[in-house]
């Protein structure tokens, strides 16, 4: 059968490469680019060992490139120690639909801007609602490098790798699992950076705030250390801590001291000597999605800039790390995004827009389609006092995994339409974000780690979806 398998995939290609047991050989790269749009389709839409063998030729013929899937650890390090100075901040890009053409635009500015330093991530939650697993999502941004004619590292996180504290009040030891498990699978994806949030584990019914962090230091200094017992050879997993989950209060410097010093101590003692930490996550005012009005516009928001600059600069000078990282902001104005840069932001998440994007630029009679599936499918998700608009904005994304073919198939000149939306966006951003130029510091401090792929890995049974409605995006 997989003489057969890699007969369909060298016509399937027009023998621009050469495929191996464990390697894959470019040997005419202007055809392959042309093609590595059907490896993401087959990827996304079929299963099986088809599906595998697109995901396996897709990171290997990465590699055969000079892409590889990076960790930023060092940069991030680097900017900690004063080595690269806090003048940009690194955009990370949550892309739940159509994650081929949305990364495609993202790799189309970076070249014309001479940057590299930009993340792609998913979170737990996005993975079932989009139906999205880790090699899916990586053989989306990868193919999308490919074809985009990129070079070097891709950055790809897994976000919000959250603990669900329902699900660890009932049973604690399955839920870790659960979590260990995502962390494999994520890995052999080439996630090398984790954002482990475990900050739905404070715990506010204590009064002094070290008591308040205990479990979430307790519980991500575990995951950590698991993390670093399994990443690959030659690889630091670029690993977050949160101290605040998104939506709550907003973060202070004893909070950042508390779970910070927590997390040295506890982690340090379970793991000496072994690298902890690159960033540290906060709550500045913003929420997941944003705060939907009766009319389905958005809400302003007031985001707690001295916040971010004041934890920064603590998270750097007494601990090390890169510094602080913003969740939940694409849906902020535009002009507000330059001033993530003067608050020395280390990282912003970005994701709720552009997939606002997407719905306002899909067929009417499309869009009509999705609202009657929500209606009925997400019925028990809408509360008494919730308009039409804010019912949509906030359960339309839960069709997006089951539209996934649909969207995929789009017209070509609607498809044409929302790149060059998602295009002029990415483009404003950078920007704003003072990302021009700085492919340099990336170039310095990451290294190229090349992991090679494992063919195995890809032929895996289908991981089963979960309850992730207490989980954020």
């Amino acid at each position: 059968m997989m003489a057969t398998l890699v007969q369909e995939f060298m016509e399937l290609l027009d023998h621009s490469v050469e495929i191996k047991a464990d390697s894959v050989h470019v040997k005419n790269e202007k055809i392959f680019r042309q093609k590595t749009y059907q490896l993401a389709e087959i990827s996304a839409l079929e299963s099986g060992p088809r599906q595998g063998m697109a995901r396996f030729i897709t990171r290997a013929a990465a590699l055969d490139l000079g892409i590889y899937l990076a960790s930023i650890h060092e940069l991030y390090m680097a900017r900690g120690r004063g080595d690269v100075a806090p003048t940009f901040s690194v955009p990370a890009f949550n892309m739940r639909v159509l994650a081929f053409d949305a990364a495609s635009a993202v790799f189309r500015v970076a070249l014309s801007m001479d940057t590299s330093a930009m993340i792609f991530e998913i979170a737990r939650s996005e993975m079932n609602y989009t139906d999205q697993r880790p090699a899916e999502y990586s053989t989306s941004i990868l193919a999308a490098a490919i074809s985009e004619g990129y070079r070097g590292p891709v950055f790809i996180q897994g976000d919000h790798f959250q603990v669900s504290a329902k699900k660890y009040a009932a049973d604690a030891n399955t839920e870790i699992e659960d979590l260990k498990a995502l962390i494999r699978e994520a890995l052999a994806a080439g996630f090398f950076n984790i954002d482990v949030d475990t900050s739905t584990l404070v715990d506010l019914s204590y009064s002094d705030i070290p008591s308040q962090q205990r479990l979430n230091i307790a519980v991500s200094s575990l995951l950590a250390g698991y993390i670093r017992s399994v990443e690959p050879k030659g690889v630091t997993v670029s690993i977050g801590g949160e101290i605040g989950e998104v939506g709550g209060h907003n973060s202070n410097p004893e909070e950042l001291h508390a779970y910070l010093g927590g997390f040295r101590d506890t982690f340090g003692k379970a793991e000496p000597g072994v690298v902890g930490l690159s960033k540290i996550s906060i709550q500045t005012g913003t929420s997941h999605g944003g705060i939907v009005l009766p009319d389905g516009s958005i809400a302003k928001v007031s985001v707690d800039f001295e916040t971010l600059i004041t934890l920064s600069r603590l998270s750097r000078s007494e601990y090390g790390l890169g510094g602080a990282v913003q969740h939940g902001a694409s849906t902020l104005p535009d002009d507000l995004f330059s001033r993530f840069v003067d608050s020395e932001t280390l990282e912003v998440h970005l994701a709720t827009n552009f997939t606002n994007m997407f719905f306002d630029h899909i067929p009417a009679s499309f869009r009509e389609e999705i609202y009657a599936y929500v209606r009925e499918k997400s019925a028990s998700e809408r509360k008494p006092d919730m308009t039409d608009e804010q019912f949509y904005y906030k359960t339309r994304k839960n069709s997006i995994g089951p539209f996934k073919a649909k969207s995929w198939n789009l017209p070509a000149g609607v498809k044409a339409e929302i790149n060059q939306a998602w295009e002029n966006q990415f483009r404003k951003l950078f920007v704003s974000l003072n990302l021009s130029g700085t492919r340099k510091y990336v170039d310095r401090f990451i290294k190229a780690e090349p992991v090679m792929p494992d063919f195995k890995a890809y032929l895996g049974d289908a991981v089963a979806a979960e309850d992730v409605s207490d989980l954020a995006d």
